[in-house]
């Protein structure tokens, strides 16, 4: 009967049967695999992005602040979105184990820091500007420089992946076997 036990059990537990335990068949850090990005997800990505970016510079446009102002606060928009995607491919970086020196991790990190730090600071001194205004900036900003992020993960993502070949019959196959 012991022996029809185990032999029964042994389907359920590999140990049971004498086999080497799950943990030591497989590595313990097993990388899991790239999954490609769903169209829904680059998509929302993407409209994230302009919708935030467009906000921001609807606003700009339509406020009365001088040209100057108008100017700081684009550049400081352009600078964010920078130093966010910056540091998002140098942390990514390193978690691939691709080399990103600590020197310019520092300095990804000390960009994104200042251009919050430039907004902050500017929409506390805009006195010319409506508390509903100063968060309607923010939240745009905010919203820009977290879509930059996944529109970036996600162009780095779809590089992994090979593009998709095209039908025989469609055109823009025999326009390429033209050349």
């Amino acid at each position: 009967m012991s022996t029809d036990a185990s032999s029964a059990f042994s389907s359920i537990d590999p140990t049971a049967a004498g086999a080497a335990p799950a943990a030591a068949q497989r590595p313990l850090a097993a990388e899991p695999l790239p999954q490609r990005p769903t169209p829904a997800f680059v998509g929302a990505s993407w409209a994230a992005l302009l919708l935030g970016v467009a906000a921001y510079l609807i606003g700009l446009f339509n406020s009365s602040m001088e040209l100057n102002e108008k100017g700081y606060y684009f550049a400081v928009l352009m600078f964010g979105l920078f130093a966010a995607v910056s540091l998002q491919k140098t942390v990514r970086d390193r978690a691939e184990g691709i080399p990103a020196s600590s020197l310019y991790t520092g300095l990804a990190w000390f960009s994104l820091a200042t251009a919050l730090a430039l907004l902050g600071i500017g929409l506390w001194n805009a006195g010319s500007l409506l508390l509903s205004e100063k968060g309607f900036y923010g939240m745009a900003f905010a919203m820009s420089l977290f879509a930059s992020v996944a529109v970036q993960k996600n162009v780095r993502d779809l590089a992994r992946f090979p593009r998709p070949e095209r039908a025989e019959g469609d055109a823009g196959a025999a326009r390429d076997d033209r050349r």
